[in-house]
Parts: structure tokens; C-alpha cells; sequence
């Protein structure tokens, strides 16, 4: 039995598409992987800026569980913080009266990748690097710009 040219052509084709649709669909995950660690990136940093911010404002200052939930609003694979509140020798044993800012730190976050090159690359989540914000005491419980930073 002897199959026709045109029968073959079709299985090339077939054939052809699978390989070019595997490397544009690998292509496409790869963009939104990377995507996804850009905006994990931008979001840790906007955690600590909102933590930072909540524990400079707020009346329960030295309540790191409070600034902890805060943070995880925005990001919530945060697991583990360092927070700071400093006075303006840089002594971390200050009162909320002497207190002259806060410093909150993002400790070991990890990125967790979805696409199967980056999977095979490195099966372990990646860790992102530290993220730190510091800001100056305010007058605590009271924001003139908003009256829902403090719940």
C-alpha cells in the first residue's frame, strides 16, 4: 500500500506545529513566571512600606503581630519580619515617647516558580532578596491624611 504525498505532507505538518507550539507555549510561561517574581518583587516592597507606615502612625506600636497582618494584606507569603523601632541614638530599647522611627525588615522570603523551565532549572523556590524600610515616628494614632491606617 502506498500512502500519498499529500497524506504525508499533513503528518509533517502536524508534526511541526507540535514542536513550535511547545517552544512558543515554554516561551509564554517563562514571560509570565518572570512576571509574577516582578510583581512579588514590587509587593514586598509596598509590604514593608505598609508595615513600616502602620507601626510609625499606630497606637500599638510594639505590637509586631499587628504590623505582621498589616503586611500580609499586601503580600501574604510573609511569614517572617523584623521590626525595630529606634530612638535617635539608634538604641532599640526606647519607649513609645522616646521613640524616633521604625525600621521593619522582610526576613526570608522565598519565590515559589509555575513554569517548567525555571522548574527544572532549579527545583528550589528562590530566595528573594531583603527588603527593609525605615520611617521617622509620627504623632501615634493620628494621620492627618487618613483615618483608616489604625483600626
Amino acid at each position: 500500500m502506498k500512502l500519498s504525498r499529500r497524506r504525508l505532507q499533513k503528518g509533517a505538518t502536524s508534526v511541526e506545529f507540535a514542536l513550535v507550539f511547545l517552544i512558543f507555549l515554554t516561551f509564554v510561561l517563562a514571560v509570565t513566571d518572570f512576571s509574577r517574581m516582578l510583581y512579588t518583587w514590587n509587593a514586598a516592597g509596598e509590604a514593608t512600606r505598609a508595615g513600616a507606615r502602620y507601626a510609625a502612625v499606630c497606637d500599638d506600636t510594639f505590637n509586631q503581630a499587628a504590623v505582621l497582618a498589616r503586611m500580609q494584606n499586601v503580600l501574604p507569603q510573609i511569614t517572617t519580619i523584623n521590626v525595630l523601632w529606634e530612638d535617635e541614638l539608634g538604641n532599640t530599647s526606647c519607649t513609645p515617647a522616646t521613640c524616633a522611627g521604625v525600621t521593619v525588615t522582610i526576613v526570608g522570603l522565598q519565590y515559589r516558580w509555575i513554569s517548567p523551565i525555571a522548574g527544572l532549572a532549579a527545583l528550589a523556590p528562590m530566595a528573594m532578596p531583603t527588603f527593609k524600610t525605615y520611617l521617622p515616628r509620627e504623632i501615634m494614632g493620628q494621620d492627618p491624611n487618613s483615618s483608616t491606617i489604625c483600626p
